[in-house]
């Protein structure tokens, strides 16, 4: 039988006295949390310990002995070994450490009060061998592990909430992991307390803290109260009857800035949630949204600082209408390319011309209505520049709009010829049905055979011709808008992937494994500390970061899409037989 003591890197040197922890449930081993020095009363122990237990709901209790000799503590092994009478456990673990050297002594003491000893003993007298000849030999093994870092990380996977007493337990390094985080309230009491117990642990010399975080915590109510009472205003606000008709709402499930604001209006009611955040996963939610906004803001700042310095808003609205010109002057040259021979193709004559004018009439109808706007350009771009106030996503997604916008006419070209185009297909493919003796099934969506008569058949053979022979002027102007609309789709996916990104990505938690791996561990590994002959084997416990693509993965922050999830397959399908492709999907589920 081995028995594993876990046993923290800061009490190797400390004064003699008692070993406070746990014994995992489940397994043979103990997790030693702090010494309490010599000199006590035992009754202050007790009474010490079993508030520690309230507080943090750990198991604790006293384990053994630590017996670290100086001059004038001799007799200093033995009292401790006679305190198990008055702290009673099945064992008692009686540990020692000579100065000058690296391994421990372990003694075991039974119930019965039967003295066993480990293999970790050094060399002792001859004497006490044949009491190990009459007992059970058990092995002891010390694990050493830097109680910060185990206290600080957060052991992956995840296991949140109370567990189900039906499934497996835990396992014993998640136990372990465990009980060094939920102790917390004994890692409270320092050397300069005044109380009559003195302890060693990884805050002994002092209590880890930050003047900075603790300023931070105290401005953050007034801060969370005022965000509370602007998000009940704003909900208020967008709960008024006007906004909830149909061309409103429609119009705030399409445009990206409706979206975005809604999405950062929930997150500041997260963030602002009197709830303290006592699960691992809800605090990482937290600070990773709370990065995100101010890194978010912090580039919108940036932006803004360059927009309003230098006149750049002057030029940019200088050069948006003449690029709008050159634009619709390229459309219609295409136009009359298309209205012509294009690529020596020979097309319908009457369709293409009655195709070309009708597009160039809505170019027209385009400029015309440009530089009626032209006046109010700068201003426009003025006022929209400050929604980078909010943050990098409310420019970015306000520059979405307005390209969609600025490229409705190109929208309007392709919706007209998708549509055209699919009927075409459509009426093909149901006449080619004809021909074959079938129809389509609405009611058991399946084709099934059918006799025509005659006239049926003659009808059918003409429109097949008809549309047969207009189906390649269509599938022409069909193609080159696609194309147009493709590449506006393309340079609006990039918008919204930016948007997405700065949404969602998990800068707290990437920032946590750069600088602090050990607070996110994806498991532990072991090296040899000590190994001398006729001593206990003494491992050193280094956690395993966790990596980095799986802590994407893991903290990424759940969103909504702005973007079509279809395969390529299925863009592809769409794209053949005419159905249109939208840059947006309704907003109402969210993808993790």
């Amino acid at each position: 039988m081995v028995l594993k003591v876990f046993f923290p890197q800061c009490c190797n040197r400390a004064d003699s006295g008692l070993l406070v922890g746990r014994w995992i449930a489940g397994h043979d081993s103990a997790v030693v949390l702090t010494v309490i020095h010599y000199p006590f009363i035992p009754g202050q122990v007790k009474q010490y310990i079993q508030q520690m237990q309230a507080q943090s709901r750990v198991g604790l209790s006293v384990l053994g002995s630590w017996s670290l000799p100086k001059e004038g503590q001799e007799g200093m092994e033995s009292f401790l070994r006679d305190l198990s009478t008055i702290f009673p456990q099945k064992r008692w673990l009686q540990i020692s450490r000579e100065m000058g050297k690296t391994g421990f002594n372990c003694q075991i003491l039974n119930q019965d009060q039967t003295q066993g000893e480990s293999t970790k003993k050094d060399e002792e007298g001859d004497g006490e061998g044949e009491q190990r000849e009459n007992q059970e030999e058990q092995k002891v093994i010390f694990v050493h592990y830097e109680q910060r870092k185990v206290m600080l990380s957060q052991l992956h996977p995840i296991q949140n909430g109370v567990p189900d007493p039906q499934a497996d337990p835990p396992s014993e390094l998640r136990q372990m992991f465990q009980t060094v985080a939920h102790s917390g309230p004994l890692f409270f009491m320092d050397k300069y307390d005044d109380g009559p117990l003195k302890s060693t642990h990884w805050q002994s010399e002092g209590r880890e803290a930050s003047i900075i975080v603790e300023l931070l915590k105290q401005a953050s109510v007034p801060l969370c109260l005022l965000i509370s009472w602007l998000l009940s205003v704003w909900t208020w606000i967008c709960n008024i009857r006007i906004f909830s008709l149909y061309p409103l709402r429609f119009l705030s499930t399409k445009l990206s800035t409706c979206v975005q604001l809604s999405y950062r209006t929930e997150h500041m009611r997260t963030l602002s949630s009197p709830k303290t955040a006592t699960e691992h996963t809800q605090f990482m939610r937290k600070a990773n949204i709370l990065v995100s906004f101010l890194v978010d803001a912090a580039l919108g700042m940036l932006l803004i600082s360059w927009l309003y310095r230098d006149n750049h808003i002057s030029m940019l609205a200088n050069a948006l209408v003449p690029a709008a010109d050159h634009v619709a002057k390229e459309l219609e040259e295409l136009l009359q390319w298309l209205m012509g021979a294009p690529a020596g193709l020979k097309m319908n004559r009457a369709l293409d011309q009655v195709l070309g004018r009708f597009f160039l009439y809505h170019i027209h109808l385009w400029i015309s209505y440009i530089h009626l706007m032209s006046p109010f350009i700068e201003g426009i771009l003025w006022y929209g520049g400050l929604s980078a106030c909010f943050g990098l996503t409310f420019a970015l997604s306000l520059l979405s709009d307005m390209v969609a916008l600025l490229t409705f006419h190109i929208y309007c070209f392709y919706v007209y010829g998708a549509r055209l185009y699919c009927l075409k297909i459509y009426g093909l493919s149901s006449l080619w049905r004809l021909f074959r003796g079938k129809k389509w099934n609405v009611l058991r969506q399946r084709v099934d055979s059918c006799s025509y008569d005659l006239d049926q058949l003659f009808i059918g053979t003409l429109l097949f011709t008809i549309l047969l022979f207009l189906l390649p002027t269509t599938a022409l102007y069909y193609l080159v808008f696609t194309l147009l609309r493709l590449v506006i789709v393309l340079f609006q996916g990039v918008l919204h992937l930016s948007v997405d990104f700065i949404n969602s990505f998990p800068l707290f938690a990437v920032g946590l494994r750069i600088c602090r791996p050990y607070r996110l561990a994806e498991g532990v590994k072991f090296r040899v500390l000590c190994e001398e002959p006729g001593t206990a084997l003494h491992l050193l416990m280094e956690i395993n970061p966790l990596k980095s693509n799986t802590v994407v993965q893991t903290y990424r922050t759940p969103t909504y899409s702005c973007y079509p999830k279809d395969s390529w397959a299925a863009l592809v399908k769409k794209l053949f037989v005419g159905e249109l492709i939208y840059p947006w999907k309704h907003k109402t589920t969210k993808t993790d």
